[in-house]
């Protein structure tokens, strides 16, 4: 029999609104949350990057109860070398990387590119660690979801891959064995499945925009690449199936990867998938992984809608809705 995606009704319809609203804990568990928000990377005026983002969703989230926020360390040059090839680590962090790698990750070099890279990688480091040790099973990073990254250079506004990072650290420190990456960001992580091609411990899935950036797609372990325009139905459909090839699998450690880009309004997106069909998409994974007892790492991924209070909104949401979930029944 086909197993089923089990998902809790009354998380799917939830409007950007009630976040503001305290909530019933149901377990006296804290969950761990990485910021390194105050580590700025400085842009030119006009830069589409929404850096702001980040202080936006950690100021709102400050005041919950059941989340604990704290500065993440910086990821070390031995732990970057775990995905990426020791010569594209040196030139990033010694600014010394070609003008044309520099242009295709999108930023200008300077030392706080550097260190902003390097404290969003140990973000997602620290959530792994985080949910693998419990007592909550999940933990969050309020960036990262740098999925361009490849093994030997960065793209698309990522310097190092911070999921890619994190699973091979975790399998080093032998704490995971079989690590599956959930990237549904609306841009195909084709950093993550470069460096990952070939190999059976860690399975890497995509959800995307087909016709969206990347334009030459690497080839995960599972794709599902979506036209323009398609909405929440396609969407969720092809999020349950992501699930089914998920839960085959069985991972010791999730990453997610839970970028809001693929809200309609989200300049750089494409799709046409609504808050209340991001809040489904959320509720989905996070139910999922909740019954089974299953880590999970939490990256917020890309997010460009204008104003940005939406993309804020969208992130904010997908926190809320794992702190619930989990604390009910997975912590």
């Amino acid at each position: 029999m086909r197993p089923t995606v089990a998902c809790a009704p009354e998380c799917w319809l939830w409007e950007a609104r009630c976040l503001r609203r305290e909530r019933f804990v149901v377990k006296s568990v804290q969950a761990a949350a990485y910021s390194a928000d105050r580590f700025v990377l400085p842009l030119p005026d006009g830069h589409r990057f929404p850096m702001e983002k980040y202080r936006l969703v950690r100021e709102e989230v400050s005041g919950w109860a059941d989340l604990v926020l704290q500065e993440p360390p910086a990821a070390s040059d031995g732990q970057l070398a775990l995905a990426h090839h020791p010569s594209y680590v040196d030139a990033l962090v010694s600014g010394t990387l070609s003008e044309g790698l520099i242009k295709a990750i999108g930023f200008p070099w300077s030392p706080a590119m550097v260190e902003r890279s390097r404290r969003s990688t140990g973000a997602t480091i620290a959530a792994a660690r985080s949910a693998l040790a419990g007592p909550c099973r999940i933990s969050f990073n309020l960036a990262g979801g740098t999925h361009h990254a490849s093994h030997a250079r960065g793209e698309g506004f990522c310097c190092f891959n911070d999921a890619a990072v994190a699973a091979r650290l975790m399998q080093a420190e032998g704490l995971a064995r079989r690590v599956a990456i959930l990237d549904l960001d609306v841009h195909q992580g084709n950093g993550t499945a470069e460096i990952f091609a070939g190999d059976p411990t860690v399975m890497t899935l995509s959800v995307h925009g087909e016709a969206n950036f990347p334009f030459e797609k690497a080839r995960s372990d599972w794709d599902c690449g979506l036209a323009d325009g398609a909405g929440d139905e396609e969407y969720l459909l092809a999020v349950e199936q992501a699930l089914l090839v998920a839960q085959d699998y069985r991972p010791d450690l999730l990453i997610f990867l839970a970028g809001a880009d693929p809200l309609e309004q989200d300049r750089l997106g494409r799709l046409r998938v609504s808050l209340a069909g991001l809040a489904q998409r959320d509720a989905r994974v996070f139910h999922w992984a909740a019954s089974q007892g299953l880590a999970t790492a939490v990256a917020m991924a890309g997010g460009y809608a204008r104003p940005i209070s939406l993309t804020v909104a969208a992130h904010l949401q997908t926190i809320r809705l794992g702190l619930d979930i989990f604390l009910r029944i997975g912590c």
